[in-house]
């Protein structure tokens, strides 16, 4: 087991048996988005409604996604959150208050991993070229051009939707190639640069909160539901996942300790109500 590394529980638990002590102690509440908040592309009025419970219990919410700059851009600005990682850990978005003549008004603020690369990186090119030779039902995102670092392939976003067997085999092609990539719920994201969700989302923490790794670990939790969101289940001891994580077991090997009854973003709601509820009962 890696320093810091939460160990791998045996069997993903109910999130029902969190208990109040457990949170309690909660600070950050981090979460994935697309199909950890949304349903078949939408963000479910359940999930939207919980992060604004959340945020108003005190507690930072902090989305951590594999969407593009341009999404977090918009997410940092007009959802309840307190930041956004985003580009599957290559940058972070926030918003800060700055007086002025007309009182006091939100500047847009960003930290970009010292090794994130732009993506017109010639590997990435030649990745692109490859999967969509080997693949031709495969397509670019449509988000692409919104991204700043990254490539995202989809292959479940649109029809048609192609077998998680062709997103292992493109995440085979950009390792090959000599870069980073990541099988989300609906596309594989590619990028050069040794960086990932968590060593973004644990920068941001320590450098705008004064989170602290080791002693804060049992402060955060995590919710995700793909293989892309495994270094946050493997870091935190109550990182959680919806249910629909069920699909990618076999492309998981530490799943986090807890596991709602529920999918995508009900799925969320649920996490976040017990959370809520715990605390609750803890005082």
């Amino acid at each position: 087991m890696k320093n810091g590394e939460a160990p791998s529980p045996a069997a993903m638990r109910p999130v029902s048996e969190m208990t109040p002590q457990e949170a309690a102690g909660l600070r950050y509440i981090l979460m994935d988005i697309d199909d950890t908040l949304t349903r078949e592309g939408k963000l479910l009025a359940s999930a939207y409604t919980a992060l604004w419970r959340l945020k108003e219990a005190g507690l930072k919410v902090i989305p951590v996604t594999g969407r593009p700059a341009g999404w977090c851009d918009l997410i940092a600005r007009e959802w309840p959150v307190d930041g956004v990682v985003g580009e599957n850990g290559a940058l972070a978005f926030w918003e800060e208050s700055r007086e002025t003549g007309r009182g006091k008004l939100p500047v847009l603020k960003a930290e970009y991993h010292p090794n994130a690369l732009r993506n017109d990186h010639p590997a990435l090119g030649r990745i692109k070229e490859r999967s969509l030779g080997e693949f031709p039902e495969l397509r670019v995102a449509k988000d692409q051009f919104a991204r700043l670092f990254d490539l995202a392939l989809d292959f479940a976003e649109e029809d048609p939707v192609l077998p998680l067997s062709t997103a292992g085999r493109i995440r085979d092609i950009a390792e090959e190639e000599g870069a980073q990539a990541k099988v989300s719920s609906i596309h594989v994201n590619v990028w050069m640069g040794r960086y990932d969700k968590l060593s973004m989302a644990e920068s941001f923490l320590s450098r705008r909160f004064g989170w602290r790794p080791g002693a804060g670990d049992r402060e955060l939790v995590f919710a995700g539901d793909s293989p892309n969101d495994e270094p946050m289940f493997a870091r935190f001891p109550l990182a959680c996942a919806v249910a629909n994580v069920r699909k990618y077991e076999k492309l998981i090997k530490r799943l986090p300790a807890f596991v709602a009854s529920r999918e995508c973003g009900d799925g969320f709601a649920e996490i976040a109500e017990t959370i809520l509820e715990r605390r609750r009962r803890s005082i």
